[in-house]
């Protein structure tokens, strides 16, 4: 009997699938290797197939467009309470397989390849910029231990605390200055990945006629808006700008901290 409907729960190694007819019948319950994957799909005659967006999601999901066959992508949190037993691997695929039915399903945009190498150069910022913080954190803590205190900001590590390591009035062990100009080092190659990041995000946003829109608007700048575009992808797939700001209040979506129902989402539908 022909599959309709296609729920695969992603893993590193063994997915495993559930499948269903046109009548809502289980007729395919089953594991498959990596390796296993292309051949059995390409095979397949097209059909719905459903995922979790997670891990290798968008990965697969293009792949298995190109097999023919239509993927739709949901967030876990959508797919959850569709679990009917003990969370296990056939369970969540059963669920996934049964939520891409539901008419009042959202679904979050397959991201293509570009846009994925671009949220890359997001998140890996996101990490340098939290590194770079608590790196700052730690030196003004252990400096705080002697009694010297470093104004809030980082930009007055690097300007005072070169002056404290000199400073012999301070009585400073010597082993504890090398220790602090250490971390200073290491501070500023932080600082030196975030920049020659945001200049490959700029870059980008340059080159993206998107992104440029969105920038003129008052308050978006290239870092925000080439990160919108790349999560967001094709505009028409949501129908307001209320749509998007919920969408990317459930998203894990790096660097978009400004609400989307207040841009002038026009723009994107040009």
């Amino acid at each position: 009997m022909k599959i309709t409907t296609v729920g695969i729960d992603l893993a590193k190694n063994l997915f495993q699938l559930h499948g269903v007819n046109e009548f809502g019948k289980t007729v395919i319950k089953r594991q498959l290797r990596r390796d296993q994957m292309a051949e059995f799909f390409v095979n397949l005659p097209p059909c719905l197939i459903s995922m979790e967006a997670c891990g290798s999601a968008h990965h697969w999901a293009r792949k298995l467009q190109g097999f023919g066959h239509t993927v739709k992508l949901m967030a876990p949190q959508f797919v959850k309470p569709y679990v009917k037993s003990n969370k296990n691997d056939a369970a969540d695929a059963e669920a996934i397989c049964e939520a891409v039915t539901r008419p009042n399903m959202r679904f979050v945009p397959i991201a293509d390849v570009e846009q994925q190498a671009v949220l890359a150069l997001h998140r890996v910022r996101q990490g340098f910029v939290k590194a770079r913080t608590a790196q700052a954190n730690q030196i003004r803590g252990l400096l705080g231990e002697f009694g010297l205190i470093i104004p809030q900001g980082i930009a007055y590590i690097t300007i005072r605390v070169p002056e404290l390591i000199e400073d012999t009035s301070n009585e400073l062990p010597g082993s504890f200055r090398l220790l602090v100009q250490r971390l200073l080092d290491h501070l500023k190659e932080l600082d030196r990945q975030v920049d020659e990041i945001e200049v490959q995000i700029q870059t980008w946003h340059r080159n993206n006629a998107v992104s440029c829109k969105l920038a003129q608007i008052p308050g978006i700048g290239p870092i925000t808006a080439s990160a919108l575009v790349a999560s967001i992808g094709d505009a028409k797939n949501f129908s307001s700008g209320r749509q998007v700001a919920a969408w990317v209040s459930t998203s894990s979506a790096p660097s978009l901290t400004v609400c989307a129902e207040c841009l002038n989402f026009n723009l994107l539908l040009v």
